[in-house]
């Protein structure tokens, strides 16, 4: 397989460094207010959407027209950024015909025109989101929302596009929903679908729903303080509150009907009865169950544990709190784990000190492999982080109730204001213990490729499940990453519709540290042997990650889009050798 891009062949390599900074800052789009009403009589309910461009234009006003190119200008698989006067679009040409979309992801606004054509759909470069050329609908994740549709006409040999102004200006759509039709009826303590975790996986089955049509109750539970927000940020942008980061505003929900009862953590399933039973003894019926709790950080087991100020980082206010007692003090961060190097990357210009104990030889040894890890260490040492590598912690010593001290089992000893603890975590699955529901012996939730468990109408996602991986000849895999969450959600919400839909996703994630990004994708558990390209120590390079003679994975820094390009060539149902890649 030869990597030549799809697109125009001056593909940038590097980011610049005003869209870098852009990429891992920007606050996720928050739906526009605007809203197109259909009267959805077929099916009694109402659908809501953003206007498109394929809607008849209510308004002439809203409507730009322009003339953006020749038809010789693109070539087959070529795209296109054009400027129609008020905002820009993404022009492609595939199979002899021309398509018009947004020109921006709606994850993080990433310029898709760096991205990645292939067999009508476009992959962001950043984080691997898809999205459909024909009708700009999403169709891998992560992210909510699909791009806006633009039309196109030919004329005396010339491209033109006709757009609304305002989808040129939000570049992105949120796709039709229905509504909830009687609330009113409802007893409060029976749902139609009841939603446990309201993270990504939760989310997106609830809108996944509401887009499919389904008029029914829906109520999603969590034991967050918040509506869901976007996780990632905690360890990547820790000065976030909630209201930046979070996924959708609060309009939305009551828009749609997707009710969140916050702060209710379920203490145990009755599967029986088909009821879940809070902590505070509420009870609450469904029908269709879909359990996407996620997973609890570990916590350290030595001595002193219980000092003050030693984190987990799961809430906004976590995160927060971390930022403003590090200012200026010593730092220690317990694991070289993605949480623990993203926290140690974000103090460094906050603390006075930032140290890292890793009982590894080398960050991200299991998962980039000792080279990339070593490169990545040489970042942070070159950014000041101290590293105490194949050591734990024994003791953590207090002053006046607060932290003073890290005592590493190597004797050291290391001055410490505040202690962050990235060790790993486990899935929040203890209420299920007698449910009948099958868990495997690591406490994961085994479901099959509809995310269904052994309970008929009982669904898991996200972190607290194993799951077969298409990719892995259907090996059982834990994928604890956002972009999974959010396939799963859409997954577990088609099946609970009967829809018959199986995962087939790549798995994709990023890490991000000094502004820098490291791309990742596929499942490189047990790999054999690392192909890398290009130049560690310039932090350009890319690495595939072979198992036998095949590649099962791709990192990359500063090399787009070969992450989403690889991703691309095995979502197809392709197999990389090795030898394609040496």
């Amino acid at each position: 397989i030869s990597f030549v891009p799809a697109v125009e062949v001056k593909i940038e390599v590097v980011i610049p460094e005003k869209e870098r900074s852009k990429e891992e800052m920007s606050p996720n789009g928050k739906a526009s207010p605007l809203i197109y009403k259909v009267n959805g009589t077929a099916r009694h309910y109402h659908l809501e959407e953003h206007p498109i461009a394929s809607n008849p234009y209510h308004n002439p006003k809203d409507v730009v027209e322009a003339s953006v190119c020749h038809v010789k200008d693109l070539e087959n698989g070529q795209m296109r950024e054009v400027d129609l006067g008020c905002g820009k679009a993404l022009l492609i040409k595939e199979g002899g015909e021309f398509h018009a979309v947004g020109h921006k992801c709606p994850h993080y606004g990433a310029p898709l025109v760096k991205g990645v054509l292939s067999k009508g759909r476009v992959r962001c470069p950043w984080h691997g989101a898809c999205f459909n050329i024909s009708t700009g609908d999403i169709e891998d994740f992560p992210g909510l929302d699909s791009l806006p549709r633009f039309q196109v006409k030919i004329e005396k040999e010339k491209v033109y596009i006709r757009a609304s102004k305002q989808a040129l200006q939000t570049q992105r759509r949120t796709k039709m929903m229905a509504k909830c039709i009687s609330l009113s009826n409802y007893n409060l303590s029976s749902t139609n679908v009841l939603i446990i975790g309201a993270g990504a996986a939760g989310l997106v089955c609830a809108e996944t729903l509401r887009q499919e049509g389904f008029s029914d109750r829906i109520v999603m539970c969590t034991m967050d303080r918040h509506l869901p927000y976007d996780r990632p940020k905690l360890s990547k942008s820790m000065d976030s509150h909630p209201e930046q980061i979070a996924l959708r505003p609060k309009e939305f929900f009551r828009t749609y009907d997707i009710e969140v009862l916050t702060e209710m953590q379920v203490a145990a399933m009755d599967i029986k009865n088909k009821t879940a039973v809070f902590k505070d003894g509420f009870k609450m019926e469904y029908n269709k169950l879909l359990i996407a709790t996620g997973n609890t950080p570990k916590a350290l087991s030595c001595k002193g544990k219980e000092v003050e100020n030693v984190f987990n980082i799961r809430t906004p206010e976590d995160a927060n709190r971390v930022v403003k007692l590090a200012t200026s003090k010593n730092v220690v961060i317990v694991g070289a784990s993605f949480l623990g190097m993203e926290v140690a990357a974000y103090l460094t210009e906050r603390a006075h000190s930032v140290s890292v104990v890793e009982l590894e030889e080398v960050p991200f040894k299991k998962f980039f492999g000792e080279r990339v890890g070593r490169a990545v260490m040489k970042m942070f040492e070159s950014n000041r982080v101290k590293f105490y590598m194949q050591t734990e912690v024994s003791e953590l010593r207090e002053q006046e109730g607060k932290l003073k001290e890290v005592v590493l089992k190597s004797g050291k000893v290391l001055r410490a204001d505040v202690c962050v603890v990235g060790v790993g975590a486990v899935p929040a699955t203890g209420f299920l213990k007698q449910s009948g529901i099958n868990i495997d012996s690591k406490g994961f939730i085994v479901v099959n490729k509809m995310m269904q468990t052994n309970i008929p109408g009982v669904f898991a996602a996200g972190d607290a499940v194993t799951f077969p991986l298409a990719l892995r000849n259907n090996k059982k895999v834990n994928v604890p990453h956002w972009q999974m969450a959010h396939m799963h959600g859409r997954i577990a919400a088609l099946n609970m519709l009967a829809h018959g839909m199986e995962i087939s996703t790549v798995p994709y994630l990023w890490t991000a540290m000094f502004g820098k990004s490291i791309r990742y994708a596929g499942h490189g558990e047990g790999f054999d042997d690392v192909v890398i390209q290009g130049d560690l120590d310039e932090l350009k390079f890319v690495a595939f990650y072979t198992k036998s003679d095949e590649v099962v994975a791709v990192a990359s820094m500063n090399y787009d889009p070969i992450v989403s390009k690889v991703a691309e060539v095995l979502a197809a149902g392709r197999t990389i050798r090795k030898r394609d890649v040496e």
